[in-house]
């Protein structure tokens, strides 16, 4: 079982309990009616190289960083710690939140909201779940070709947010 959130549990409880009984809705089936969008959580983590961690899916023809869609109830950095977990056996302690990222429809899938966390430097880092190849270092430019263009521009992001020090708002991975 997935954690809600992140934080401190007991914390956690007492802020639910704090917010009080939970809201009515002044127009009955409204909360149903609204859109649901995904979010999902990802971890830039770096060899001490410099060099990008991406995982080698099985699922797609495209390389990806460890993280995912987020489960239900779940926080996007609960979730990139569970996916850290399953796919490469990794208990990382994230760091900073680095861009949250707009991305549109794409097909079968909704748009989403991206956030992608510092996941540190691992050296060595190798795949412990079915629906990976593998895992690869390699710098943005290597993997370009073998990235979605929005994902480079997010990562490239996402660098910039590191030696900044400042979170990025982008949209499709282009900093608003």
């Amino acid at each position: 079982m997935s954690a809600l959130h992140a934080g401190d549990p007991a914390s956690f409880a007492a802020d639910v309990l704090d917010e009080g009984p939970a809201e009515p809705e002044y127009e009955p089936g409204i909360a149903s009616r609204r859109p649901a969008k995904p979010s999902a959580g990802g971890a830039l983590i770096r060899d001490s190289t410099g060099r990008v961690l991406f995982v080698v899916p099985t699922y797609k023809a495209v390389l990806d960083i460890p993280g995912g869609m987020t489960e239900a109830d779940e926080s996007p950095k609960a979730a990139t710690i569970r996916e850290l977990r399953e796919e490469l056996g990794l208990d990382v302690e994230l760091g900073p939140l680095l861009v949250v990222d707009w991305t549109p429809r794409n097909g079968v899938w909704r748009d989403c909201h991206q956030f992608v966390f510092d996941g540190g430097v691992i050296d060595n880092a190798t795949a412990h779940d079915e629906e990976l190849e593998g895992v690869v270092y390699l710098t943005l430019e290597e993997a370009r070709p073998r990235i979605y263009p929005s994902l480079h521009r997010r990562l490239s992001l996402a660098l910039s947010a590191l030696e900044s020090g400042s979170t990025h708002y982008a949209e499709f991975g282009r900093a608003m």
